[in-house]
């Protein structure tokens, strides 16, 4: 007995439904890269730019906040570590107000692609202390260039 059997092609399916898959699943995807990329590019930082009034306004308030400090520091009601910590955060509040960088969230090597060397300066100076279990940093000389620094910003 002879049987003869035809084969099928081996692509006998319609290419229609792979094709709309294909976009279905390439759109999306091409839209997440595209996101990637732009979010991978850095972004420009605007400065904003305060008069010289309102920097004279600024700056008084945050060196009261540093004779605040200091008190508190003279009566032991604050430790080392919380004054430092204190301290970061007067600085970065600072230069948030008259620049509008949102320093106050950032990270020291975010701090260091600023190119605010004062700042970075500070900063460095304080990590050490912010984050050891014993400071034995001298914060009253902390305090005093964190003053200055404040002083001299134009």
């Amino acid at each position: 007995m002879q049987v003869t059997v035809d084969l099928q092609d081996p692509f006998s399916f319609s290419l229609i439904p792979i094709i709309i898959l294909f976009i279905i699943l390439a759109i999306p995807a091409y839209l997440y890269w595209k996101k990637y990329i732009e979010n991978r590019k850095p972004k420009a930082i605007e400065i904003k730019h305060v008069d010289e009034k309102s920097i004279v306004r600024i700056q008084k308030k945050y060196i009261k906040q540093l004779v605040l400090l200091k008190r508190k520091i003279d009566s032991n009601k604050i430790s080392m570590r919380r004054a430092y910590q204190r301290l970061s955060k007067i600085i970065r509040y600072f230069v948030y107000e008259v620049t509008g960088i949102n320093v106050q969230n950032y990270t020291l090597a975010e701090i260091k692609k600023l190119k605010m060397h004062q700042l970075t300066e500070l900063i460095e100076d304080y990590y050490i202390h912010e984050f050891s279990k014993k400071s034995l940093g001298n914060i009253n000389e902390s305090i005093e260039k964190t003053r200055k620094v404040i002083v001299r910003w134009k």
